[in-house]
């Protein structure tokens, strides 16, 4: 079992807390994706996970190098490009930073920052228990998301378990670790949102679409909207 660890980036996406990070520990036997109840998946949009995932094979890689899924795990994910987005395909730690609520606190989380990279039109952090966000690596020699025309707020179609879940681009993380979402988007894509013991070990795919944001970020109708429309260019355009 993968465990967080403390080399998170600060909200603001400042300097890792590498110094204070606590190594990943293995967990037999600790829970993980929880799975759907039958016919339940997630379908936001109109869009099928199949369609979108029979674009994606094969890599043009965007990025320096590649990352890893975890601390101590070897760096085996590149970020790839296509017309319009870019992708990876990872694994799901959960991130519950952001505003104090009662699943994403101090007690749930050994981890937790109540701040995000990005925040709310009202100057708040995000919600990571009720809003689907995705955490993307710190700007660094590997890969610049900015420079790639990914922004906060940038919306991304997160893909598992033959679902499609839209969500926002919504904090930052360490620069050479990738595949990390908020709460509320491992709970609506069936996977244990817990943020200790939770998460999912692979299969999940991320895919950011180039100069999108929802509006405000913190919309999640506004994102699924954009979202399937966006989905439906990039299927014409690749």
């Amino acid at each position: 079992m993968r465990r967080r660890t403390l080399a998170l980036a600060t909200a603001s996406g400042a300097a890792l807390l590498a110094a204070a990070a606590l190594p990943a520990t293995a967990q037999p036997g600790a829970p993980r994706a929880l799975p759907a109840a039958p016919g339940a998946g997630l379908q936001e949009g109109s869009v099928s996970a199949a369609d979108l995932l029979a674009k994606l094979k094969g890599c043009s890689q965007l990025s320096n190098g590649k990352y890893r899924t975890d601390e101590e795990t070897a760096a085996t994910v590149p970020v790839c490009g296509k017309n319009g987005a870019v992708f990876w395909k990872a694994d799901m730690d959960v991130d519950c930073d952001g505003q104090t609520t009662s699943k994403c606190n101090a007690d749930t989380d050994p981890w937790y920052q109540d701040d995000t990279a990005f925040r709310q039109s009202n100057g708040k952090p995000l919600n990571a228990e009720k809003l689907p966000y995705v955490v993307v690596p710190s700007s660094s020699g590997i890969w610049n998301y900015a420079s790639a025309g990914i922004k906060g707020g940038g919306v991304v179609a997160v893909i598992y378990n033959n679902q499609v879940e839209y969500a926002v681009v919504g904090d930052t993380g360490p620069d050479k670790i990738i595949g990390e979402a908020s709460y509320a988007a491992a709970k609506g894509l069936g996977i244990n949102p817990d943020p200790e013991n939770g998460g999912a070990d692979s299969g999940v795919t991320y895919v950011l679409f180039k100069n999108s944001k929802a509006s405000p970020i913190e919309s999640h109708a506004d994102a699924v909207s954009r979202g399937d429309a966006l989905a439906k260019k990039f299927l014409q355009d690749n």
